[in-house]
């Protein structure tokens, strides 16, 4: 088994910025893909970026150009750089390592908080 700890979310004005940090018990980002999911109150987890073995991104439309994911894998660490936050950005995030092909996995990290005040 894999333990994700994440680190950074808190309070922050709208404008500002955080970095989110997701570091694993063990050396396993080589091989997975990565994601950060963020769930607001009363609505569904969402996808807010993704970033593949291979290298390849993704972002969801609303973080497009101020949200930018990176890994580490020497620190088995992943981050998420949030510029620009807006009100909206207001949830829990959480970290995501996930293999499809065998041995397959798939690990969460245990959520935190970030609050965007207008």
């Amino acid at each position: 088994q894999v333990q994700l700890v994440e680190s950074g979310g808190g309070l922050v004005q709208a404008g500002g910025s955080l970095r989110l940090s997701c570091a694993a018990s063990r050396s396993i980002f080589s091989s997975s893909a990565m994601g950060w999911y963020r769930q607001a109150p009363g609505k569904q987890r969402e996808l807010v970026a993704t970033n593949t073995s291979g290298g390849s991104t993704n972002y969801a439309d609303s973080v497009k150009g101020r949200f930018t994911i990176a890994g580490d894998n020497a620190k088995n660490t992943m981050y998420l750089q949030m510029n620009n936050l807006k009100p909206e950005d207001t949830a829990v995030y959480y970290c995501n390592i996930k293999r499809t092909r065998f041995p397959s996995y798939d690990y969460w990290g245990q959520g935190t908080q970030v609050t965007v005040s207008s």
